[in-house]
């Protein structure tokens, strides 16, 4: 279902007391403390880093008279198949107790990931050459109190296996045309919005959530070996819909998408950045309204680097 991100942004300025009420099972009071809210969300897994790279994610805690002393970090593998492991302690971690907000980082190496777990009676493989892009490992959290109780949060991370332009990204330019007339006053408050992409397979990629600044969407793209991008009108032999309604793009149908792909920018294209990890991919797509007409979009997303 189409929603402008205006309404969107309204609902998200209540987003800090709506997302304490939803972690604080501890104690059903943000102001008593105790509330553990988890900051990675995604962290994307790409094979054949090795087996001891580690891999980042945070969580962070509200401190006040009940404190969160430690919490266990649990995983799960599930393979592309839905096959399911074990469930394992990963390692726990101590906050310092030192502040009112204190934010922990922490890590996790393939190795770490596979120890304890076995899948369908055999142990995970030792080398990650052996997984598949859509495999992951759920991480769950239980918090350890200063009252002397446990419980385990709402929020989980998810490790996802993919490839390298996997992983969450921020909105840093989006252009909207709606029938031929530009509406900055729709993309202007979705710039800086965080974005999920997830992979498919070695080339095909899905966005989650956002079609622009319209969420309720979901939809497919690829990056293939020369880093073109290309939101496909049809996916695995059906019709693509954003916003139920037939993809575009400058490829297929070129007369349908004018403005988007004539705009001055860097068009279509996944631009690598090796020195600091924040790649950019530069999108160009819409869709078609029967009996109405096209609504185009052109996109830039940066790569959330930890």
């Amino acid at each position: 279902m189409k929603k402008f991100i205006y309404l969107f942004m309204a609902i998200a300025s209540l987003g800090v007391v709506s997302c304490d009420e939803d972690n604080d099972v501890l104690t059903g009071n943000q102001n008593e403390g105790g509330l553990l809210s988890v900051n990675s969300i995604l962290v994307p897994y790409v094979v054949g880093n090795g087996a001891d790279f580690e891999y980042a994610a945070s969580i962070s805690a509200f401190q006040g008279d009940i404190k969160v002393n430690s919490v266990d970090i649990y995983k799960t593998f599930t393979s592309v198949d839905g096959e399911t492991s074990n469930t394992a302690l990963l390692k726990t971690v101590t906050f310092p107790n030192t502040a009112q907000v204190e934010n922990l980082d922490f890590t996790a190496t393939y190795n770490e990931l596979i120890s304890g777990l076995t899948l369908n009676g055999a142990p995970l493989p030792a080398s990650d050459s052996s997984l598949s892009i859509g495999d992951f490992w759920t991480l769950t959290y239980v918090s350890n109190t200063s009252a002397g109780t446990q419980a385990q949060n709402l929020k989980t991370t998810k490790i996802s296996v993919g490839t390298r332009f996997a992983g969450q990204y921020t909105v840093i330019q989006c252009e909207y045309w709606r029938i031929n007339v530009p509406r900055p006053d729709v993309t202007g408050p979705f710039l800086g919005t965080v974005v999920t992409i997830e992979s498919v397979n070695a080339t095909t990629y899905r966005k989650l959530e956002w079609a622009g600044p319209f969420s309720g969407n979901e939809f497919y793209f690829t990056i293939d070996s020369n880093d073109d991008v290309l939101v496909p009108t049809t996916y695995d032999g059906s019709p693509q819909l954003i916003n139920a309604q037939p993809a575009t793009n400058c490829t297929e149908t070129p007369g349908d998408i004018v403005n988007a792909c004539g705009f001055a920018g860097i068009q279509n294209k996944a631009v690598r950045d090796d020195v600091l990890g924040k790649d950019r991919i530069y999108m160009t797509y819409g869709y078609l309204t029967a009996g109405s007409g096209p609504r185009e979009f052109y996109e830039v997303l940066e790569k959330v680097v930890d």
